[in-house]
């Protein structure tokens, strides 16, 4: 799930600022530790919620793996 997971923050962050993945200017570790992100998404039977910031948007994510950026739901969903 953690691969899974912060591909679709990355991808959220992408809609949302209507960029490719690969043209964000943003680095995700500058902002979040990735291994918290991994350890969180370890715990698949418990329920928890994170939030950061980046320079120009909050980012949420859920236990489920849902992503919200600046609290909007974005098309980008995890796959199982």
């Amino acid at each position: 799930m953690y691969d899974d997971l912060t591909t679709s923050i990355i991808a959220a962050i992408s809609e949302r600022k209507d960029v490719d993945p690969s043209d964000l200017e943003v680095i995700l570790a500058e902002h979040v530790d990735l291994h918290a992100i991994e350890q969180l998404a370890k715990h698949e039977t418990s329920t928890w919620q994170l939030e950061f910031e980046l320079p120009e948007h909050t980012v949420s994510v859920t236990s489920d793996g849902g992503v919200l950026v600046d609290g909007q739901e974005t098309q980008t969903q995890p796959t199982d």
